[in-house]
């Protein structure tokens, strides 16, 4: 499954880390043809009270696995194992729904690091979300 992903990598430095943004369709990182698709909303609450919990997150990797769990984020730190939460970087969103808050986090913080590659991932999903309002 994973050769089938179409991906652009360039590692970004953080600390010790490299983070790589995942590319493809749209459609594998927010579950639909478009952001309209996954029912994406404008919140301007804190994304600290939407994002997804410890106990929302183990609840859905026990019914749908790392597979699906890894489409909610917009990278990945390649010195994790596939199958361990911490490998998944910048989430945007909970299960359902693509957050503006949480596309605004990811995109403050990947400048914050420097990681370019999330930034244009995330540029695209905030445009996205533009388009939407």
């Amino acid at each position: 499954m994973r050769a089938a992903r179409r991906r652009r990598r360039r590692g970004v430095s953080n600390r010790t880390r490299s983070v790589t943004s995942l590319y493809g369709p749209w459609t594998l990182r927010t579950g639909g043809s478009s952001a309209a698709d996954t029912g994406a909303q404008a919140h301007s609450d804190e994304w600290s009270e939407h994002r997804p919990s410890a106990e929302e997150e183990n609840r859905y990797l026990e019914q749908h696995g790392f597979a699906e769990y890894r489409k909610r984020y917009l990278g990945e730190d390649d010195e994790q194992n596939e199958e361990n939460k911490g490998r998944y970087k910048f989430p945007y969103g909970d299960f359902e729904k693509v957050h503006r808050c949480g596309v605004l986090s990811a995109e403050s913080r990947a400048g914050q690091y420097k990681h370019t590659d999330i930034e244009v991932a995330v540029a695209h999903v905030h445009g996205m979300l533009e388009e939407l309002s």
